[in-house]
């Protein structure tokens, strides 16, 4: 949300979503940037954003606006913060410089050290070359934000619309490799991977296309610029029931047969089971759980005269 628009800061905090960012960056005009400081410091201090994570993205690190965004928001506003979004990371330097600020600024006002996270958005070549040393360069690290609209600019991609795929293009997704390199530093670094916004938002066809796609490779999660987009990444995002009762009976049957029955693979349903099939369905029930959804179904252990598989 921009931080300059008192409305939207307001209408925020009714959002089904998972976190806010409250922008000083893109979507505040230069002449705005020093006033939203202190609106967006009194949005957090207001408080009614619930669970939500609440974070703000500041301007780049090497932008002349950057040092003050930190330091007005986090001493007017810290201990309401969640964390940073730092933009347009092209190296481990940039979150080296963020940690170490914020790092200043909690020692002089008494916050707790290492409260507020990072959030680093990789949106250029450069970024995605170095994003594996960006990704091991603090802790403080939360995440890895993909932004197509400046790496599709700086890649010279045919496109005019942020997070689209190129005109033209007839090889797949154009934004695979960025996609998977950046999925596979995050893991590496046990952070989140979070894909970028769709900028078309009365296209909900292609918003789901493309939140689908960021969800089956293993994304946490999408930015959206909208409150209409909501809805449809939500449900791209959460696993369908039939998905998420297959995960949970796998999660049961796997706790049983090693436990009760001390066999490391089995059959369920007629495929078999084992370790690696715990570990993919803890992913899809997780998600479920934090959906909402509700098991309708409960895993039954054989009785005695049943092939065990």
């Amino acid at each position: 949300m921009p931080g300059s628009n008192p409305r939207f800061l307001a209408k925020a905090r009714q959002l089904a979503v998972d976190e806010v960012f409250l922008d000083l960056e893109d979507a505040v005009a230069r002449a705005q940037k020093a006033d939203s400081r202190a609106a967006v410091a009194q949005a957090l201090r207001e408080g009614g954003w619930g669970a939500k994570t609440r974070a703000i993205r500041i301007n780049g690190a090497t932008t002349g606006w950057a040092y003050r965004d930190v330091v007005d928001v986090v001493e007017l506003a810290g201990q309401w913060l969640d964390a940073i979004v730092l933009p347009k990371v092209c190296g481990p330097l940039d979150v080296g410089w963020l940690d170490l600020l914020l790092g200043q600024i909690e020692q002089a006002t008494g916050l707790e050290q290492g409260k507020i996270a990072i959030e680093a958005q990789i949106e250029d070549a450069a970024g995605l070359a170095a994003v594996e040393a960006i990704a091991a360069a603090s802790p403080r690290l939360e995440a890895l934000v993909f932004g197509p609209a400046d790496f599709m600019a700086s890649l010279g991609m045919r496109s005019l619309t942020v997070g689209a795929q190129p005109s033209g293009y007839v090889g797949g997704d154009a934004f695979h490799y960025a996609h998977l390199r950046i999925l596979t530093a995050a893991r590496a670094n046990g952070l989140q991977a979070i894909d970028g916004p769709f900028a078309s938002i009365g296209d909900l066809d292609g918003l789901r296309v493309s939140a689908a796609s960021a969800a089956a490779i293993g994304y946490d999660g999408k930015w959206v610029v909208h409150p209409g987009q909501v809805d449809a990444v939500n449900a791209e995002f959460s696993p369908a029931q039939e998905e998420y009762e297959r995960a949970e009976l796998i999660l049961d049957a796997y706790e049983y047969y090693t436990k009760v029955q001390r066999r490391g693979a089995a059959m369920l349903n007629g495929e078999m089971i084992d370790e690696a099939s715990r570990k993919l369905a803890l992913v899809t029930a997780a998600r479920g759980r934090a959906a909402g959804l509700a098991r309708t179904e409960r895993f039954e252990p054989p009785g005695p005269d049943q092939a065990l598989g």
